[in-house]
């Protein structure tokens, strides 16, 4: 193998020197004994589009989306999945040959994947599904949610407009609740996802009434420092299926990884202890 013939790839965002990406696909190219790199790159939006498409000449095959790019790479992809659309953002870009670029969004696969290893009786049609934020993370999980069967998703977020404008886009299955009220949404609900960054480490905490929430419940909260925030803890405590949000991290990459080195990855314990480091 000569050096024109290592794949690269990597990921986009600024800053990006926090991205776990790097941990996570560099871990997985020395397991398979596959001779490629993948290098995070802090990009300014300004020099976006001239970058994205200067990466195929220089031997990249792909590379991740991370803040605040997601929503920009879909004005200048050449081809974008229906998935992208439908959320407005890409997390994944894949070059051709030719040097053209598809946008797809595997954030939804990477949700769904998450809690089907952590909660395998998990089942979206078994009951009304409650949602806290309306962002970019939202829209992937709602979106999934609806393609997989859940009846209704009741959605609450600080800001209403943003919530209202993810029920105009995603459909009839949405309901929003006041951000005031925003505790009733876990009446009855058979799944609770929070997708904000409330409960992170340096964030607010999440302060809504939890007392509504049912023992028979899976609940999963997208953030991952900590890996148990505090409703994850409540939710176990009450006797609920908890499923934490790295694993969406770690599944969501694993379509890119296989259309880019040509190898579908595993996702193991293994894969968590070398991300959590």
């Amino acid at each position: 193998m000569t050096d024109r013939t290592i794949p690269l790839a990597g990921v986009i965002g600024s800053p990006v020197a926090h991205s776990r990406s790097p941990r996570l696909h560099g871990h997985w190219l020395r397991r398979y004994g596959i001779q490629g790199h993948y290098i995070p790159m802090n990009i300014q939006g300004a020099d976006l589009e001239a970058a994205v498409r200067m990466l195929p000449r220089i031997g990249f095959v792909g590379a991740n989306v991370t803040i605040p790019h997601k929503e920009r790479v879909l004005g200048f992809a050449d081809t974008v999945t229906d998935r992208a659309a439908v959320m407005g953002a890409a997390n994944t870009l894949t070059f051709q040959s030719d040097g053209r670029i598809q946008a797809d969004n595997t954030d939804g696969y990477g949700f769904l994947e998450n809690l089907r290893q952590g909660a395998p009786d998990w089942r979206a049609d078994a009951g009304p599904a409650a949602v806290i934020g309306a962002g970019g993370a939202a829209r992937a999980v709602v979106s999934s949610l609806i393609e997989s069967g859940c009846p209704e998703v009741r959605v609450s977020n600080r800001t209403k407009a943003r919530a209202e404008t993810l029920r105009r886009d995603l459909g009839t299955k949405v309901s929003v609740v006041d951000w005031v009220q925003a505790g009733n949404i876990f009446d009855g609900a058979a799944t609770i996802v929070n997708t904000s960054a409330l409960g992170m480490d340096g964030s607010p905490e999440m302060r809504l009434p939890l007392d509504g929430m049912g023992r028979d419940a899976v609940v999963t909260d997208l953030v991952y420092t900590p890996l148990e925030t505090k409703l994850l803890a409540y939710a176990r405590d009450v006797g609920c299926v908890t499923v934490d949000g790295l694993g969406m991290l770690l599944h969501q990459a694993v379509p890119g990884f296989e259309r880019w080195f040509g190898l579908r990855p595993e996702v193991d314990d293994a894969l968590r202890q070398a991300v959590i480091g």
